[in-house]
């Protein structure tokens, strides 16, 4: 099996509003930037949106770090939430509906085959702070992820984030615009 990095964020101007998400997907040494965006969504929906699209790029099966600022995604996913909700009619209890449906169904799908393992990133880490600001992060990172990482690892876990966060805010420019001069 290939193995794939993958980084996603997604970002949305108001909550509702404008959104966009990104992605970058890397196999040996070659990256590829995904984004988009929709002109009134949700931030966990762009977020959703960001995984889809880079499984979706896929043309195998593959292992596939995944690393995501959105605990949203992770936890619903690694906790087997998604699943539950999928297996209970989108119901995430026995009266609350689990929120987008139709994209959880659309990632479960995505993620058949693959061999995924996700990573929860800290978004919007500016990594010119001091060392001691990175450090914390850092740790906060290793308790999140496991041992295995280091130092330098987890600043270029960040850094690729924030270039995911970059490539969302790109796909949702042309809508702030658009909103801004509706006013």
């Amino acid at each position: 099996m290939k193995q794939v990095t993958v980084y996603t964020d997604g970002a949305c101007s108001g909550n509702p509003g404008p959104g966009g998400w990104g992605a970058i997907l890397e196999y040996r040494g070659t990256e590829k930037e995904l984004f988009g965006a929709e002109p009134e969504t949700t931030n966990n929906r762009m977020e959703l949106m960001a995984v889809i699209v880079a499984l979706e790029t896929l043309k195998e099966p593959c292992r596939v770090d995944l690393y995501s600022d959105s605990k949203y995604v992770i936890d619903a996913l690694e906790k087997g939430w998604a699943v539950r909700w999928r297996k209970n009619g989108w119901m995430r209890n026995k009266k609350d509906p689990a929120l987008n449906p139709e994209l959880w169904e659309q990632l479960l799908s995505l993620m058949e085959g693959q061999d995924i393992q996700f990573y929860l990133v800290k978004g919007h880490v500016d990594v010119n702070k001091g060392k001691g600001t990175l450090q914390k992060r850092y740790a906060q990172f290793l308790k999140n992820n496991g041992p295995d990482f280091s130092y330098d690892d987890f600043l270029y876990a960040t850094k690729m984030n924030n270039r995911a966060d970059e490539l969302a805010n790109l796909g949702m420019k042309p809508y702030k615009k658009q909103t801004r001069s509706a006013h």
